[in-house]
């Protein structure tokens, strides 16, 4: 079957490729009866414009670069459903970059979105620096960070509030006489690990204490497993033990069994990012409901306002809120 180019358009409609191309791209110097003509001649032929070449013709690409890190992706899956879903609302397209550490850079993946000519860029990185975030700055690409609380001129971003989050759980716990918490070192997700810290930190402050729980995992150990195996054999028992992903919270709990703790008896444990990991293994392990789909819908969606300047964009800090879901893991 013949592909229906411009030129057939052209012909069908008895006008230059100039004036068809300026019905294509909404071009408002076009007479009516002219535009009406070329339309009737684009639904008769069945033609579909060239995205690529209307984005060029408006110096837009209709395309929105998303790079996440490929060690989240089982979290990020729902944040990309969200982002995708709000993207064919407004008939974006999406350029997926993936980062992985030691083999794919930063920088590598801000070259390629800076030659692709992307429209707007939404990143979920926690390892994103102030530096690289500058340089996509500089090219006046609208930008929207997922997790990071940030904003500038072309910057907005999308967050839940780990720090308060852990600051509100911690104050419990010590309400409740549990005072020793630790918070173990993810090495994945470090800026998420010091937001928790920092809450952490506060809680205890607040209430005339210092935090001094935070589980450092030394580089030689590759597992956090084999870590906190060595750890509680010469470490006091803690009150709470909290983890930020799944993997790391299941570690604990294999330790515990191994090593004779009655989780939540002896100790309990809290796993920030909660999935359906977590209600699969015995006992069943507490954890925070995080909106990760609306983290990509809303995003999305914040970041076409920024690139149609509706309404200004008065608000691009963005914060949504969570649920502490409890399990067996915490009394």
């Amino acid at each position: 079957m013949k592909r229906i180019t411009i030129y057939d358009v052209a012909k069908e409609a008895d006008v230059s490729l100039a004036t068809v191309s300026r019905v294509i791209n909404g071009s408002d110097v076009v007479r009516e009866d002219t535009r009406v003509k070329v339309q009737e001649a684009i639904e008769k032929l069945g033609y579909k414009p060239n995205a690529i070449a209307q984005g060029l013709a408006l110096q837009k690409t209709t395309t929105i670069a998303l790079i996440v890190p490929e060690a989240s992706y089982f979290y990020t899956g729902q944040i990309i459903n969200g982002l995708i879903d709000v993207a064919k609302i407004y008939k974006y397209n999406i350029m997926l970059h993936t980062t992985t550490e030691g083999i794919t850079e930063m920088n590598d993946i801000i070259e390629n979105v800076i030659k692709s000519r992307v429209d707007g860029v939404v990143i979920f990185n926690d390892k994103l620096n102030k530096e690289e975030l500058n340089q996509l700055t500089t090219y006046q690409i609208p930008i929207v960070v997922i997790g990071n609380r940030m904003s500038d001129e072309t910057v907005g971003s999308v967050y839940v509030d780990y720090a308060k989050l852990a600051c509100d759980y911690a104050n419990e716990c010590i309400r409740n006489g549990k005072t020793d918490i630790a918070l173990i070192e993810d090495r994945k997700n470090p800026a998420m690990i010091k937001q928790l810290r920092d809450g952490l930190s506060r809680a205890f402050k607040e209430n005339g204490m210092e935090f001094s729980g935070y589980i450092e995992i030394p580089k030689e150990y590759r597992s956090s497993y084999l870590f906190l195996k060595e750890y509680v054999k010469t470490n006091p028992r803690k009150d709470v033990v909290i983890t930020y992903r799944d993997s790391q919270a299941m570690a604990v709990l294999n330790v515990a069994k191994e090593e004779g703790v009655d989780i939540p008896n002896d100790m309990e444990l809290v796993c920030i990012l909660d999935s359906k990991y977590n209600s699969m293994a015995r006992p069943q392990i507490s954890g925070f409901k995080i909106p990760d789909y609306d983290l990509g819908a809303v995003a999305m969606r914040l970041l076409t306002k920024m690139l149609t300047d509706e309404n200004d964009v008065v608000d691009k800090e963005i914060e949504l809120s969570y649920i502490f879901t409890p399990r067996q893991s915490t009394k």
